[in-house]
């Protein structure tokens, strides 16, 4: 593939995204403050899945494993 194809392909898929978000109407410095803040909520998105989702699939499982006839863990 051609280096200038996946560049301007990267410039095409920012555009979109500042279209899509309207931030391409905002000054320079209020966009860097709406691309932060973007960055912040996302990231912080994605570590609680990360961190939360694992630890409540495993309780589901454990929950709908007792409910449906599973064999009960022993105490010991």
């Amino acid at each position: 593939m051609d280096i200038k194809r996946v560049k301007d392909y990267v410039y095409w898929l920012y555009y979109q995204y500042l279209l899509i978000t309207c931030s391409y109407v905002l000054e320079p410095w209020e966009r860097s403050m709406f691309h932060t803040i973007t960055v912040t909520v996302f990231a912080m998105v994605v570590y609680t899945a990360y961190v939360f989702v694992p630890i409540h699939v495993r309780l589901a499982f454990e929950f709908f494993s007792q409910i449906f006839g599973g064999q009960p863990e022993s105490p010991v």
